[in-house]
């Protein structure tokens, strides 16, 4: 097994394989959270692509690795490690808040390099240039605690339990750090990228206004569908059918009947 294959299976998680689907889903988790946050997305868009989700490092089985503090470290590794997976057909990025500008930069890296993905989600995160003087990361533990419990993302459950919180902290204020110093940095002057873009947001959403999501227009000289749904920042979990529905349905064009 080479080193890229053994650093692949640290970051990639495959819960339902389906290696004979044509296209390839690549789900990037927010900050603090997990590859299994997408477990029943996979379950469910696994009748159409073949679904792998990246688990940072820092939390769950990758506890004892350090967390990285920056969106360019990310997407540095995780990039790395997708580059076994892009060959063979085509490949489309989702990702949720921080997800959303880890999947942004590495489609942009892609196309610079000539292999482009044939699509990019993004789901709660405002777009790439709209800043907020977010400085939670600098901020104490309750700081911290509190934003996660506004965000409603993380299970009550585990904001109770000093013991689990204690472990999930450190990687949650990484990925704070990571998110809040990001800036966009445009490689000239028109959009960013050429693929697909497809954006989907919470109208209640307390850090993305509806305004800020529809700023993604410009990002792309390609096709452009926005989508809003009922609920929060977490939109995803009580309105997972419905959001499943729309992935597939920014998948369906790229799945080519089988030729006979």
């Amino acid at each position: 097994m080479s080193i890229h294959e053994t650093e692949a299976e640290l970051w990639i998680r495959r819960f339902h394989p389906a290696p004979e689907k044509p296209i390839r889903l690549v789900c990037l988790p927010h900050a603090g959270g997990t590859a299994s946050y997408f477990f029943r997305y996979s379950q469910i868009l696994a009748a159409t692509a073949d679904v792998l989700t990246i688990q940072y490092p820092g939390r769950q089985d990758r506890r004892h690795e350090p967390p990285l503090t920056t969106v360019s470290a990310l997407v540095d590794r995780i990039h790395r490690v997708l580059a076994l997976h892009r060959d063979d057909r085509p490949l489309v990025l989702f990702g949720h808040s921080m997800g959303g500008i880890l999947g942004f930069e590495l489609a942009r890296r892609m196309e610079r390099e000539g292999r482009p993905p044939s699509g990019l989600i993004v789901s709660g995160r405002r777009a790439p240039d709209s800043y907020a003087a977010d400085n939670v990361h600098t901020r104490g533990d309750e700081a911290l605690i509190a934003e996660m419990s506004t965000l409603s993302g993380t299970d009550p459950g585990v904001l109770a339990d000093e013991e689990i919180l204690r472990m999930v902290l450190p990687a949650m204020r990484a990925d704070f750090e990571a998110i809040e110093t990001y800036r966009y940095r445009p490689d000239g002057e028109g959009p960013a990228l050429d693929c697909p873009l497809s954006v989907l947001t919470g109208v209640s959403d307390p850090r993305v206004t509806l305004e800020q999501a529809r700023a993604w227009r410009k990002f792309t000289n390609g096709p452009f569908t926005f989508r809003s749904f009922p609920g929060g920042h977490f939109f995803l979990t009580p309105q997972q059918d419905a959001v499943t529905a729309a992935i597939a349905q920014d998948l369906a064009p790229l799945v080519q009947p089988a030729a006979h």
